[in-house]
C-alpha cells in the first residue's frame, strides 16, 4: 500500500477524462484505500442485499476550508457527518456512497491522506464506500476537494424518530460539550494560536445513538447540532412539535478553550457547530436512564440534561441565564462561520 510520503505530483484534468489515468487513480487513491467486496467488483453501480425493513438515506455535501484542520478532516467529517445524519433517524449505518470533485493542481498526496482518513472513519464507524464518482475541474475551480456523500442504514424495529414527536415534560439531553468544531476551523483558518488546544470532535454517533435506544426506547428526537449549532437543533425542534424548550445556561457544557476562543472571536457556542454531538429529546421517565447510557460511552463521557420541553405552540426557545434572568434562543441571523463542513 502507498503511503502519504510516497504519493507526488498533482491532479491533473486527465485524472477526470475518463482514460488511464482516471481508472489508475481510482484504482491505486480509492478501491484499494476503501476495499470490500462490493467496490472491488468495479462496477458502475454498488448491489447490496439488505435486510427487510425500513430504509433511511441521507445525503450531503462537504466543503470545509482548510482541508486539514485540528481533530480531522475534509475525508474523515464527509463519512461522519452522513453517518451521524442517518443514525439520528434510529437507523444502523451500513454503506456510504461517495463523489469527489478535484480541483487541478491538488497533491496527490493530500488526496491520499483524505482517502485514508476517510477509509478509517468508515471502518471505526462499521460501515462499508461501496460506490463512488471521480470528477475534476480546472484550477481556481474547485478549491482542493469537494466531497458529497450518501449514506444507508436500516432503522432499528420499533423506533420512530421525529422532530414532530416532542411532547411537553420531555428531557433535553446533550452527549457534550458545545461549539468544538467550528471553534477548531475557525482558529486553524485564521492562524490563531490559543493557549488551549482546540480540536474539532468530529467522530460518528452511530453507537451513541444505539446506546440511548437501548436504554430509553421512547426516545421522541435525536439531532446532531451541525451548522448553526445547539440554537438551530432547539428552534427547528420546537417550530416542528409546536412546543416550547428551556435551557439552563448553567448545565450548558462548554470546554474553557472554547468558550474563551468564542469570547475573544465574538462567538456564542449556542450557534457554533459541532460534529460529534447529539441532542436528544427523551420522555422524563427515561431520561435519567438515557443519561447513564450516554456517559457510559466514550462520546457522551460530558452528557448533561440541558433543559425541558414547555407547552408553547408558538415555540418559543429560551434560556435560564447564570445571573438568575431569562433570554431568547432564536435563529442565527446570516452565516456565522462559512464552510465548516
Amino acid at each position: 500500500m502507498k503511503r502519504h510520503a510516497t504519493w507526488s505530483g498533482v491532479v491533473e484534468m486527465g485524472h477526470g477524462a475518463g482514460g488511464r489515468d482516471m481508472a489508475d487513480l481510482i484504482e491505486d487513491m480509492f478501491v484499494k484505500e476503501f476495499a470490500n467486496d462490493v467496490l472491488t467488483g468495479e462496477e458502475d453501480q454498488a448491489i447490496l442485499s439488505v435486510p427487510a425493513g425500513r430504509l433511511a438515506v441521507s445525503t450531503d455535501g462537504f466543503v470545509v476550508s482548510p482541508l486539514f484542520f485540528p481533530g480531522g478532516d475534509i475525508g474523515a467529517l464527509a463519512v461522519n457527518g452522513t453517518v451521524n445524519d442517518v443514525a439520528m433517524g434510529g437507523a444502523a449505518p451500513f454503506a456510504l456512497s461517495a463523489s469527489f470533485i478535484l480541483e487541478e493542481g491538488l497533491p496527490l498526496q493530500d488526496l491520499h491522506r483524505i482517502a485514508c482518513s476517510m477509509a478509517e472513519a468508515a471502518r471505526a464507524a462499521g460501515v462499508r464506500i461501496v460506490t463512488g464518482d471521480t470528477k475534476v475541474v480546472e484550477r481556481g475551480k474547485g478549491d482542493g476537494v469537494f466531497i458529497s456523500t450518501t449514506g444507508f442504514g436500516m432503522v432499528r424495529e420499533g423506533v420512530s424518530l421525529s422532530a414532530r414527536n416532542v411532547r411537553p415534560g420531555d428531557a433535553v439531553l446533550v452527549s457534550g460539550s458545545m461549539g468544538d468544531h467550528g471553534v477548531a476551523i475557525m482558529a486553524s483558518r485564521a492562524g490563531f494560536d490559543f493557549e488551549t488546544d482546540i480540536v474539532s470532535d468530529c467522530a460518528a454517533l452511530n453507537g451513541l445513538a444505539a446506546a440511548i435506544l437501548d436504554a430509553a426506547p421512547g426516545t421522541r428526537a435525536m439531532r446532531d447540532p451541525t451548522r448553526g449549532g445547539l440554537a438551530a437543533v432547539l428552534n427547528e425542534i420546537a417550530r416542528a412539535s409546536r412546543v416550547g424548550i428551556t435551557i439552563r445556561e448553567a448545565d450548558l457544557p462548554v470546554k474553557p478553550g472554547v468558550a474563551g476562543a468564542c469570547e475573544i472571536l465574538g462567538l456564542d457556542p449556542l450557534y457554533v457547530a459541532n460534529e460529534g454531538k447529539l441532542v436528544a429529546f427523551v420522555p422524563e421517565a427515561e431520561a435519567e436512564a438515557a443519561l447513564a447510557a450516554m456517559r457510559a460511552h466514550p462520546l457522551g463521557a460530558e452528557a448533561a440534561t440541558l433543559g425541558t420541553v414547555t407547552d408553547d405552540p408558538d415555540g418559543f426557545v429560551e434560556m435560564e441565564t447564570a445571573f438568575g434572568g431569562r433570554r431568547m434562543v432564536d435563529w442565527i441571523a446570516g452565516e456565522q462561520l462559512p464552510r465548516i463542513c
